[in-house]
């Protein structure tokens, strides 16, 4: 029986969508641990672990009661930290976020329970959620597959409450202890930079800039990182590994694509759950980007959980669409 561990917070969001319908509900890590809980039914166990406040414990409990392969006793309320966050989407992937309560970091005392677990999947959203420390215990006393999204070290929080994007200047002294490596297209430009710039070159992010990539991935690759996603929205991800005469392999992986768009929240969470998925069960970089994928495309349809599917009706699905055997 294979066991995953989701760590990162809970958040209490409040979601303004793109067609202006007000959404509330836990986000985060509720997305991976319940469309995993779907995938490991009678198959596996699901572990979230969090730091939440007191008076999320009931709201969050009740929820993950639904869903068998989930086991909470990753999360604990004893610090009484969760994380409360607004999001004001201005276009279907665009949005303004604001953050009022902020979780105490994930501790390698919160994650030494669960070393016999065979993947990490860490879905941190602000950079001090999970210390580098954690992961180095992690690599230090288990054999679990590390898999970290690039989310949490490329955001940060001002004192206003502004969640914005920040350079992840210290990406070098966490790489050899991360596995698998997801970011998007735009957490790429803010780990990818000049060691110097002129005052007008800064720049926010660029959706037609791609052409660091590769380049990028050659970094990531040589300091030990094993694999590298980069999701490009709508139009896939591709992914890059080094092969065995240490050359850079480049693979793209399709999106599937969705006609109704309702809400794109947690589509970033879901895709690191399908990584998770994919290597824990099958440890193929091509079937794990593939369930990735259907992840992300499924969170899309709808404001509740039940957008996620069983394993039968995910790999029906995944099989069609990549025309897998």
């Amino acid at each position: 029986m294979k066991k995953i561990a989701v760590v990162g917070p809970i958040p209490r969001d409040t979601i303004k969508t793109h067609q202006n319908e007000i959404i509330k509900k836990y986000g985060c890590i509720t997305h991976p641990s319940i469309a995993l809980a779907k995938l490991m039914e009678d198959d596996g166990e699901v572990y979230p672990i969090s730091h939440i406040h007191k008076a999320d414990s009931e709201g969050i409990s009740s929820l993950f009661a639904n869903y068998s392969a989930i086991k909470t006793q990753g999360i604990s309320s004893a610090n009484d930290s969760g994380t409360v966050i607004f999001l004001d989407f201005v276009d279907q992937n665009n949005r303004h976020e604001k953050q009022t309560a902020f979780m105490s970091p994930i501790l390698p005392e919160d994650v030494k329970a669960f070393l016999d677990v065979d993947a990490f999947v860490f879905v941190p959203i602000s950079d001090f959620e999970v210390p580098l420390e954690t992961l180095k215990f992690i690599k230090a006393n288990s054999k679990a597959k590390i898999i970290f999204d690039a989310h949490g070290p490329t955001t940060c929080v001002t004192n206003e409450g502004d969640r914005l994007r920040r350079f992840w200047i210290e990406i070098k002294q966490w790489l050899p202890y991360i596995d698998i490596l997801k970011m998007n297209l735009e957490e790429s430009q803010c780990c990818w930079f000049k060691s110097e710039y002129g005052i007008n070159e800064m720049e926010a992010y660029d959706d037609n800039r791609r052409e660091h990539l590769d380049d990028f991935a050659e970094f990531v690759l040589n300091h030990k990182t094993k694999h590298l996603y980069i999701t490009l929205d709508a139009d896939g991800c591709v992914h890059y590994s080094l092969s065995k005469d240490k050359s850079i392999q480049k693979t793209f992986i399709k999106s599937m694509k969705m006609n109704d768009v309702i809400d794109t929240t947690g589509c970033g969470d879901s895709f690191a759950g399908g990584l998770a998925y994919g290597f824990a069960y099958y440890n193929d970089f091509k079937v794990a980007g593939q369930y990735a994928n259907i992840l992300g495309a499924f969170r899309t349809q709808g404001k509740t959980f039940e957008v996620f599917k069983d394993k039968n009706e995910t790999d029906k699905v995944l099989n069609a669409y990549y025309n897998n055997p």
